[in-house]
């Protein structure tokens, strides 16, 4: 059997200089891609990638939108993985926020917390159980976990298809 050849792992970013940055950071490792544009409509292979992932962008896009978006662009058995930022609209939701707070800014402070250079920033419009909600009427069987620093995170595997 024949080796396979390596796969190539794309990075989409709207923003010239995320997409400058990560061209620095990659070091000129082959096999990497960065693409500047709209991932919501970017030229890339329908059922093209065995893992996508996003960290703390789908908040600056159409939420249902991204997420059938991946879904088209993950390979069967492929997976998904999603680390989003939401906010707080429910009572639940606010007192687990209220409860997180100092752990929060514990954390914060030891990491010496800071956002890169350039880095776009938007306040997330979604609360954690219109997130929850919405990812499991599209994703079947997504597996939904909330985090502290308004975090949450999504991980789903594209059902195979059996002939």
């Amino acid at each position: 059997m024949p080796p396979c050849a390596p796969r190539t792992r794309t990075g989409v970013d709207l923003s010239p200089e995320m997409i400058a940055r990560a061209r620095d950071l990659s070091d000129g490792r082959p096999g990497l891609r960065f693409l500047q544009g709209d991932f919501l409509t970017a030229d890339l292979p329908a059922e093209g990638y065995d893992f996508i992932c996003s960290v703390t962008t789908v908040h600056h896009m159409d939420f249902t939108g991204a997420l059938l978006r991946m879904r088209e662009l993950l390979r069967p058995g492929g997976t998904l993985v999603i680390v989003g930022l939401a906010r707080e609209k429910s009572v639940g939701e606010w007192a687990a926020f209220l409860a997180a707070a100092p752990v929060m800014r514990v954390t914060k402070a030891v990491r010496r917390a800071t956002t890169p250079e350039g880095m776009p920033v938007a306040d997330a419009e979604m609360s954690y159980g219109e997130v929850r909600r919405v990812a499991r009427q599209l994703l079947p069987g997504v597996r939904y976990r909330r985090h502290v620093l308004r975090r949450y995170s999504l991980a789903w595997r594209e059902p195979l298809r059996h002939s």
